[in-house]
């Protein structure tokens, strides 16, 4: 069997849909080593050198073109010709940019449909024409993955897909997020970002539906107990702070008088993520929406406690095993219980370890690997 994937987010590792694809075919070459898969690769992409042994890399040209308008045309014209012509027997296109034709058998991951969820991610004629586009390109494929039953739900109600249509493979903390496993890199990733001693982490977007204004206002409690032993380390490249998609935060920090307790770090190289976790009290991932929710899983894979919304998909994936709140109050009373409390400390990190211990990419590829055979069957 010959998958052919599209390569459009292989070297933006820090992006969801990057990470997903680089741990699936990773896994996909271990777990079925007479499997064929060719990663076709778009032309501003040279064939990777971290690319896993049994993997094909296909470069389609040598001309730049990562714009949105370059994207929509290896989307829809150049992934789908060259998968045929390569001889694949199934296309599958690990994120939401289905092709509207597809002269072999199709297969998407939908991770989320966040910009029919919230009208505030789908402004503007291009995003509009793009986001209908890949909604009616969906609905023929023939068979869509995704990463949630939550996110499951909303495909169903807002792309009008088949239930039967639709299978969930979870995603996986990768095997780098250990309470141990790297630890002597720790101190130097402290020295390397001027971390304090003790901190309270958010890691990620810092777009309308994050609600990093939610956390803010939690540490306007929280600062008060204790802000200069426990400071707020925000990290994440901030984008401009311009619009309703993304709020002020730097001003809002201002009106609350927060910003002794608030350390902004900026970007974090991947590789040093699990030193940030580990080093970190509490981590805290206040997001109104995920079609998953990795980092909190991540966190709680490394070794620390979580506090989280109560966004559904929360109680789905992370169970009992983080603290899950409905507003800045109970936010601050979670966040001050896990730094003072240390035997709720312990039972929480225990529970997040026994947690995580229990997805694993292994598992998610070999579901994928299923749901090729079941396309394959007709």
């Amino acid at each position: 069997m010959h998958i052919a994937i599209n390569g459009w987010f292989y070297d933006q590792e820090s992006t969801g849909s990057g990470q997903y694809l680089r741990h699936l075919i990773k896994h996909l070459s271990i777990a079925a080593e007479e499997l064929e898969l060719s990663l076709i690769l778009p032309p501003h992409l040279r064939a990777p050198k971290d690319l896993p042994a049994g993997v094909k890399p296909i470069e389609t040209g040598s001309r730049n073109q990562a714009s949105k308008w370059g994207k929509v045309y290896f989307e829809q014209r150049s992934f789908p010709r060259i998968a045929c012509d390569i001889g694949a027997d199934i296309a599958h296109v690990p994120y939401w940019g289905t092709p509207l034709a597809c002269p072999i058998k199709l297969i998407t991951t939908v991770l989320d449909v966040i910009p029919l969820l919230y009208p505030i991610y789908n402004r503007g004629l291009l995003t509009g024409m793009y986001t209908s586009l890949v909604s009616s390109a969906a609905r023929g494929s023939n068979h869509i993955i995704t990463i949630s039953e939550t996110a499951k739900v909303d495909i169903e109600e807002q792309l009008q897909i088949p239930e039967d249509q639709i299978i969930v493979t979870y995603l996986a903390p990768a095997e780098r997020f250990h309470p141990q496993i790297g630890a002597d890199n720790d101190e130097a990733v402290r020295v390397k970002y001027d971390l304090p001693d003790h901190f309270v982490l958010y890691l990620g977007g810092f777009d309308w539906r994050k609600q990093v204004n939610d956390l803010m206002l939690a540490y306007t409690y929280v600062g008060e107990a204790d802000g200069d032993t426990f400071p707020l380390v925000i990290a994440g490249r901030e984008p401009k702070y311009d619009n309703r998609l993304f709020p002020d935060l730097r001003e809002y920090s201002r009106r609350l008088k927060i910003d002794d307790y608030v350390q902004w770090i900026g970007f974090v190289d991947e590789a040093d993520k699990p030193s940030l976790y580990r080093l970190a009290d509490v981590f805290v991932f206040p997001s109104l929406y995920e079609g998953f929710g990795l980092t909190a899983l991540e966190a709680m894979a490394s070794g620390t406690p979580v506090v989280t919304s109560d966004a559904i998909v929360f109680e789905e994936v992370l169970e009992d095993a983080a603290f899950i709140v409905n507003n800045a109050r109970e936010m601050a009373g979670a966040i001050i219980a896990l730094l003072i409390q240390q035997p709720l400390r312990e039972t929480m990190i225990n529970q997040g370890l026994a947690l995580a211990s229990n997805y694993s990419w292994r598992k998610t590829a070999q579901e994928t690997l299923g749901v090729y055979e079941k396309v394959m069957r007709g």
